[in-house]
């Protein structure tokens, strides 16, 4: 009992150490931008990695967490809820890819989703918003700036059509843009991903694309996320450096 106390005790130390080390990061990182660190986010990417994990990072005062699969977030969202006693307090983002056969259940699990890339998604996803009785469903479209076959987004030109078409929903609120750049060990070489993201962002806002609420921008990582603030960024989506290695699926 004693030693399997010590054992989460350090696992819990070991998780802080890591969230203050990102957290101080991300503050001198802002200064140095001349920003301050509550325009940004830190969204803790919990993707494959167990509920006990996540309650830990909410107990260590983590609130946003990102999952990229709608079925295993939705057996972590079920423990994580019920470790809380039941209470959901945690914010749920949808960073990864959805389908649209998963999109009712999306609305019903999700606080954020930050992967909307096409008509029939925005679409879908206003539809399931009536059907299930959600006033409203903040997304974020995710824009493709590099051209990856193995990754999904619009295409910046069909950027006015789609934001026309959000600006029709009901539902459906249209927070800001998303991109996911290619990995490049040296970081720099992202640099003008995330820029041209902003600049699309700031395009759009011009325009009151977003509202009052300004746009956020969903960009960076563990191992390029000082950058994607540099540049802007407003929501930063950091997995490893909180987490660890991922587990094997």
């Amino acid at each position: 009992m004693n030693s399997s106390k010590t054992e989460a005790a350090r696992a819990d130390d070991a998780l802080g150490a890591r969230l203050g080390e990102i957290r101080g990061r991300i503050a001198e990182c802002a200064r140095r931008a001349g920003r301050t660190p509550e325009e940004i986010t830190l969204i803790a990417v919990s993707k494959t990695h167990p509920a006990e994990m996540v309650t830990r990072a909410l107990a260590a005062g983590v609130v946003d967490f990102g999952e990229n699969r709608v079925q295993e977030a939705e057996e972590k969202i079920e423990a994580v809820a019920a470790a809380a006693g039941g209470a959901r307090v945690p914010r749920w983002h949808l960073i990864g890819h959805l389908q649209k056969n998963k999109s009712r259940r999306a609305v019903k699990l999700f606080d954020v989703i930050h992967t909307v890339d096409s008509a029939e998604l925005i679409e879908r996803l206003e539809r399931m918003c009536v059907e299930e009785g959600r006033a409203e469903l903040p997304v974020l479209l995710q824009v493709d700036l590099a051209g990856e076959e193995s990754k999904a987004g619009a295409h910046p030109d069909a950027l006015p059509g789609l934001i026309e078409q959000a600006a029709t929903c009901k539902h459906l609120r249209l927070a800001g843009l998303m991109t996911l750049p290619p990995f490049y060990d040296e970081t720099e070489r992202v640099r003008p991903f995330f820029r041209r993201l902003r600049e699309l962002r700031d395009e759009w806002r011009g325009r009151g694309a977003f509202g009052a609420a300004g746009g956020e921008l969903s960009m960076g990582m563990s191992h390029d996320f000082e950058v994607a603030i540099e540049e802007g960024a407003t929501m930063v989506r950091v997995g490893t450096a909180i987490f660890g290695a991922r587990a094997a699926r």
